[in-house]
């Protein structure tokens, strides 16, 4: 076990889910803790079981709703009202709302969701990371999403909430580079948590495919980079491809797949199909055009022949198989070729 003896991680929403198990990496490496969250039975429970399971020292729970306005400031009297120093804050705390935004969700519980994940993150992080610029020391994990990137129909408030995240948090790194305070995004995917019973997003596409997900394992994705001081890491194999599929793809490709899952059970499977065939589909083409252009860079001039031969004759081939394709699909086709082109150029030049 490594040891961190005498530091502080603050964890918020740490009563469940992705918190609980971040907040288990933290009690397993040494770290003391500040635990947040509605319920303070939760976690005082949680408090005990790490007292006894990993001897943790010092625990302080702290009992808040973030959706009050004045809590984050609550919350960080009460820390350093008790001389307590956060070598690690981790702005965990979120959740979403599901439905149409212009019928069907509730406003109230929107400007919650806008109040937790935007404002109260906001706040904490000024304060705290305040303080660690001012020690020249500390680390702060952001939870974003997946949805940080693209995005997402039916909880489009949830998804504009994690695309500032990640747009504040890359900001604040850069500001903070010449110190030693880092800042990382942990991006997962649909996670096997309470999150979509709370949302109301029960019985949706993504609610199912969330089960393949383990709270655990993005935890540690994203611990291990927080530790490493990276700035970002995308949790699950498939999650980096849609990752990369939603930087080439059309925004409109991208939306419409994510529409697709989060329509209930049984209503999206075909769209569901052609949504992930697009991203696996952009992924092989930027692969293909960094794998060519890196051999044609290396090639001597009859190898280059072949390549321009070859490149050709595929050309050939794929305008046939446009030709044949459905009209919708065929659009498509033709967005993910330009971006196949101008990946190739860029790699051929970069490597130039």
């Amino acid at each position: 076990m490594k040891t961190e003896a005498g530091k502080t991680a603050l964890i918020t929403g740490a009563s469940s889910g992705i918190g609980r198990e971040l907040a288990t990496l933290f009690a397993k490496d040494g770290y003391n803790l500040v635990l947040v969250a509605r319920s303070g039975e939760r976690l005082n429970d949680l408090a005990d079981k790490f007292k006894q399971q990993f001897g943790t020292s010092e625990i302080t729970v702290i009992e808040k709703d973030l959706s009050d306005p004045d809590a984050p400031r609550q919350v960080y009297n009460e820390v350093t009202g008790k001389n307590i120093t956060v070598n690690v804050l981790v702005n965990n705390a979120g959740f979403g709302e599901y439905g149409k935004f212009a019928t069907e969700t509730d406003l109230q519980k929107e400007l919650n969701v806008i109040q937790v994940n935007l404002t109260a993150l906001v706040y904490l992080t000024k304060l705290f990371s305040k303080d660690m610029v001012a020690r020249n020391e500390g680390k702060i994990l952001m939870l974003g999403s997946i949805a940080s990137i693209m995005p997402n129909p039916m909880m489009a408030v949830y998804g504009a909430t994690k695309a500032f995240i990640y747009s504040f948090s890359e900001a604040l790194r850069n500001e903070v580079k010449d110190t030693d305070v880092t800042v990382t995004v942990l991006m997962p995917p649909a996670t096997d948590t309470d999150f979509f019973n709370k949302a109301g997003a029960m019985n949706t596409v993504a609610q199912q495919e969330a089960h393949k997900t383990d709270p655990a394992d993005v935890a540690k994705a994203g611990y291990d980079a927080l530790m490493k001081g990276k700035d970002k890491v995308v949790a699950g194999f498939q999650t980096k491809i849609q990752a990369v599929a939603s930087r080439v793809l059309p925004d409109s490709v991208v939306t419409s797949n994510v529409r697709a899952q989060m329509k209930p059970q049984g209503q999206a499977d075909e769209d569901s199909n052609t949504g992930l065939w697009l991203t696996i589909g952009a992924a092989a083409f930027i692969a293909a055009g960094l794998v060519i252009a890196l051999t044609h860079k290396n090639a001597g001039p009859l190898d280059k022949a072949r390549y321009a031969y070859k490149k050709g004759k595929a050309k050939y081939k794929v305008g046939k198989a446009k030709r044949k394709a459905e009209r919708a699909i065929d659009t498509v086709t033709d967005e993910i070729a330009s971006v196949y082109h101008d990946v190739e150029a860029k790699a051929e030049e970069v490597l130039a």
